[in-house]
């Protein structure tokens, strides 16, 4: 409102109430007008009205000295006139009177004169322009969402808007006027005065149950401080919304474990309803919700990570089960991996740092599998972690302390390590405050029937292949068989088989002859010369990679699968046997 002022045109606010005489007559009748009459000046016209001078009550006073009062008004009126037209603008007018130093100016219209402006009308109308304005503004600064205070150069409060008493119980009258710093002697606004920086969303909580974010900043105007302004935005319902967000998800949390663990239970994927499996399987569930360590023992191929995976899950915990195999991590890696690295840590290193086993298990589980064949120096930094429970990234320089829970799984006797000097006695007694000792597949021999069944199933799954029988022949051999490489070699085993057989039923014929061979003429038949150990290895591998790259049209991704090694395995022995 106020800045429309300067651009109305003068024809808006102008006086038509002028006096004219025309300039041949007397200069007493000018002064008797202006005695008598409240106007302070007479425009002075031609017969046509043309304007050709002025006279003001200023000319009036050196013209009483002067013995000319009855000489025409052209001898003593000013003809230096400055005037305008009716389109010009107030801020225009204004800047003439102050640049010419006069305080009005004619009006003109195609050489006619229609009208005057005087400083006054000019006063009056932007005086009239700051009260709208000021109303308007208080209008705007009610309601604006945020709570508004400005201060003068003193620290006075100038501006307090409505939602500033809101957020503050303070009310405009009792305020403004007042100094800040009598109401809230540590408000922000008051270390602009000083600091004359902005700040930017500063979290703040004026009063119990208020919360606010408040920007503020000094109003600086030819380097001289005028004052400050702040706005502070009430997040209180966004606070307490949140709030109320976390403590939903954290009930729809508890409400989805518990419908997991009553609809699924993770130990369902362990297959075997044996006494020495069922009891495993009691033990794991007993100790799942604990934290404490857990090592899982036992002959390769037993499902010492399924069981590591069945006690994660059963646990609920909220973090990821995180796999680790020792024995694959080089010494000189060890801290990098386990621990992660900082960004530019070392020559190599990713730009933007990584994440190690342990943080990629927050809240979860690290599953350390053989861990016996970790080398003596890593064991002693692991040690260090378990103990502490906190980790420093490579070329870090702060702790961050861990939740993790640990289970380790080891093939081997660690006992006798450690009277060997191999495995350290106090990083054994860490990782083992409960031992899980599974079964080999020949001790519970009962559940050989349930696990070909659950591998002949997922295996025809997989390859979209029609599920068959097992002959009773078949069935009797794998029972007998000692399975030194327990349920891992019976899952190649079935795996083979089904792969090999397009039949309703598999027999005898489809079973790896080293399975079933009575005497050495079988194994030599399938083998080669049973003497020669290298020989017969060698046959044996490129039988078994011919009928893989056979079923599966050559293949070399399926026929790795088949073969349940490393495509890289594969390609490495395709070479050394000269295959196409």
């Amino acid at each position: 409102m106020f800045l429309q002022s300067y651009s109305i045109p003068v024809k808006d606010i102008m006086s038509e109430d002028i006096f004219i005489l025309e300039e041949v007559e007397s200069i007493d009748n000018a002064i008797n007008y202006l005695f008598h009459n409240v106007k302070k000046e007479v425009i002075v016209c031609d017969s046509s009205f043309h304007i050709k001078g002025i006279i003001t009550m200023a000319d009036v006073h050196k013209l009483m000295d002067k013995n000319i009062v009855e000489s025409s008004l052209r001898k003593a009126m000013r003809k230096d006139i400055i005037y305008v037209n009716p389109r010009e603008s107030l801020s225009n007018c204004r800047n003439l009177m102050l640049k010419n130093k006069v305080g009005r100016l004619p009006v003109i219209k195609e050489g006619k004169v229609i009208g005057i402006i005087r400083e006054e009308h000019i006063r009056d109308y932007f005086y009239k322009g700051v009260e709208e304005s000021e109303l308007a503004l208080k209008h705007i600064f009610n309601n604006i969402h945020e709570g508004l205070c400005v201060l003068d150069s003193r620290g006075r409060v100038i501006i307090w808007n409505r939602n500033a008493e809101k957020l503050y119980g303070v009310k405009e009258r009792s305020i403004k006027g007042k100094y800040l710093k009598e109401y809230f002697p540590n408000a922000i606004d008051l270390e602009i005065f000083d600091t004359k920086k902005s700040v930017k969303n500063v979290y703040h909580s004026p009063k119990e149950g208020y919360h606010v974010i408040i920007s503020a900043s000094p109003i600086i105007i030819n380097e001289k401080l005028y004052g400050v302004v702040s706005t502070e935005k009430d997040i209180s319902e966004v606070e307490e919304l949140q709030n109320e967000l976390k403590k939903a998800e954290e009930r729809l949390e508890v409400l989805e474990r518990q419908i997991k663990r009553k609809s699924k239970d993770p130990f369902e994927k362990i297959i075997g309803n044996s006494k020495k499996i069922q009891e495993k399987i009691a033990i794991s569930k007993q100790i799942a919700p604990s934290n404490i360590s857990i090592l899982i023992t036992g002959e390769s191929g037993t499902g010492k990570e399924e069981f590591a995976k069945a006690i994660h899950y059963y646990s609920e915990v909220p973090g990821e089960f995180v796999p680790v195999n020792c024995s694959a991590i080089p010494s000189e890696l060890f801290e990098s991996e386990f621990f992660g690295y900082e960004k530019g840590a070392f020559t190599g290193a990713r730009n933007e740092g990584k994440i190690g086993f342990f943080e990629q298990a927050k809240n979860g589980t690290l599953f350390l599998d053989e861990i016996g064949d970790l080398p003596l120096p890593m064991q002693a930094k692991l040690l260090r972690v378990l103990q502490d429970k906190k980790i420093r990234k490579v070329g870090g320089e702060k702790h961050i302390p861990l939740n993790v829970r640990v289970i380790s799984a080891t093939n081997k006797d660690l006992s006798q390590l450690i009277k060997k000097d191999k495995f350290r006695e106090e990083l054994y007694y860490r990782i083992n405050v409960v031992e899980i000792e599974l079964p080999p597949l020949r001790e519970r021999k009962e559940d050989i029937v349930l696990l070909a069944d659950y591998f002949i199933k997922k295996i025809c799954a997989e390859n979209n292949k029609f599920v068959p029988s097992l002959d009773r022949e078949v069935m009797d051999i794998l029972l007998q068989y000692e399975w030194k490489g327990n349920i891992r070699e019976l899952k190649n085993v079935i795996d083979y088989m089904v792969i090999m057989s397009n039949e309703e039923t598999i027999t005898k014929e489809f079973i790896p002859k080293y399975i079933y061979a009575e005497n050495f003429d079988d194994f030599i038949e399938y083998g080669g010369d049973f003497l020669d150990l290298n020989e017969s290895v060698s046959k044996l591998e490129i039988n078994l990679i011919n009928k893989a790259l056979e079923i599966s049209n050559g293949n070399k991704a399926k026929a790795s699968k088949l073969l349940n090694i490393p495509r890289t395995t594969l390609h490495s022995k395709l070479n050394k046997y000269g295959i196409d």
